[in-house]
């Protein structure tokens, strides 16, 4: 056989066959990635309690019938331990003034908090507030939580970064995504039931990740929740915390009269 029409034959037969593979595989050859849809999510209040009014919540978190609070601010920033039903605090140590408080977690008796743009952290004593260490970590601190890997640390991006809760030196990587795009502005963290919970700043959402691939699995709108107490626009939503025995999750936020335990259900 002449060697060109032996070359359009096998063209030809190599045409022939993709176009098979068109009809028989179309959805393989032009799939396009899947994402979850993230189921959205809106609030039900079931309980309310005071807060003090001049905290500018940064982290929260709930421990042994307690909450542990971080608050922000210049030469304002604090860490607090404070009593549910009453809003009262009942310890308080205040940071230096040139650190501005922010993320709060909870690993092995004592307290972490990371601060926002100073790129340092302090340790605690759980009881006393004595401070035990500090630690230095690249970029800036928002949200902090942990898990049984150890801590998770937020800094405005779609970038969360695990780190070792002992050396604080970073051990991983989660990017968040929301149907394939990135999910910026993850800010205050809670851990809860497998899920990480975000703020995101500046709305009123919060979005519930997969922490395995960074999926946004749902999404949490609080918009209404303070209603005409809110006086402020900086007076957002920006503390989550979860208490695992009797499964109750608490909001509140900047300069929040009031702190809410909540249930979330389907948006009809």
């Amino acid at each position: 056989m002449h060697r060109r029409r032996f070359l359009a034959l096998v063209a030809g037969i190599a045409t022939l066959a993709g176009m098979g593979a068109l009809k028989l595989f179309p959805s393989r050859l032009f799939a396009q990635p899947e994402f979850p849809i993230p189921r959205q999510k809106i609030f039900r209040v079931i309980n309310t309690y005071p807060h003090d009014p001049a905290a500018s919540t940064q982290g929260l978190l709930f421990y042994d019938g307690h909450l542990y609070e971080s608050t922000g601010g210049w030469g304002t920033s604090s860490l607090r331990k404070v009593e549910l039903t009453t809003g009262r605090v009942l310890r308080k140590r205040n940071l230096p003034p040139q650190y501005f408080g922010e993320g709060l977690a909870l690993w092995d008796n004592r307290l972490i908090q990371v601060t926002w743009k100073s790129g340092t952290g302090f340790v605690y004593d759980l009881d006393t507030f004595d401070q035990l260490e500090t630690f230095t970590y690249p970029g800036e601190g928002w949200g902090l939580t942990q898990d049984d890997q150890g801590l998770i640390l937020s800094d405005g991006s779609h970038v969360l970064r695990r780190l070792d809760p002992y050396t604080f030196r970073e051990i991983g990587r989660i990017a968040v995504h929301d149907q394939g795009r990135p999910q910026r502005g993850l800010n205050e963290l809670e851990y809860i039931e497998g899920e990480i919970w975000a703020k995101i700043f500046p709305t009123d959402e919060m979005v519930r990740i997969n922490p395995g691939d960074g999926h946004v699995v749902a999404r949490v709108d609080l918009t209404g929740i303070l209603g005409p107490r809110r006086r402020s626009s900086e007076a957002v939503p920006n503390g989550i915390a979860y208490d695992p025995e009797k499964q109750r999750i608490f909001v509140t936020g900047k300069l929040w009269p009031v702190l809410f335990e909540i249930v979330v259900v389907p948006r009809n």
